[in-house]
């Protein structure tokens, strides 16, 4: 069952455009390889954290809005908390 899902992620703001258009490619396209779609990626660009996290006091902000079955969503999840260049994220499945 496809269900719609909501992902923040806080990437390291020292990624040049090209390094986050590539990690950006490579997070969508787990979703749309799993037969999931991409509703929308709103880059909210550099922003001052609150607190430091792992040494960084700003992150640059990134909300993608997707459709997907729910292991996809999970497997997502495993991915990002693996990738390098995200300093925090949060997943959540959304309500109709």
């Amino acid at each position: 069952m496809v269900r719609p899902y909501e992902m923040m992620l806080v990437l390291q703001p020292g990624l040049d455009e090209e390094a986050t258009d590539a990690l950006l490619e490579r997070l969508t396209g787990v979703v749309t390889s799993e037969g999931g779609s991409i509703e929308n990626l709103d880059r909210w660009g550099k922003r001052r954290l609150a607190y430091e996290i792992k040494e960084f006091t700003e992150g640059f902000y990134v909300v993608m809005d997707f459709q997907a079955e729910p292991a996809t969503a999970s497997e997502l999840e495993r991915i990002v908390k693996l990738t390098d260049g995200v300093i925090r994220h949060l997943l959540i499945r959304r309500d109709n």
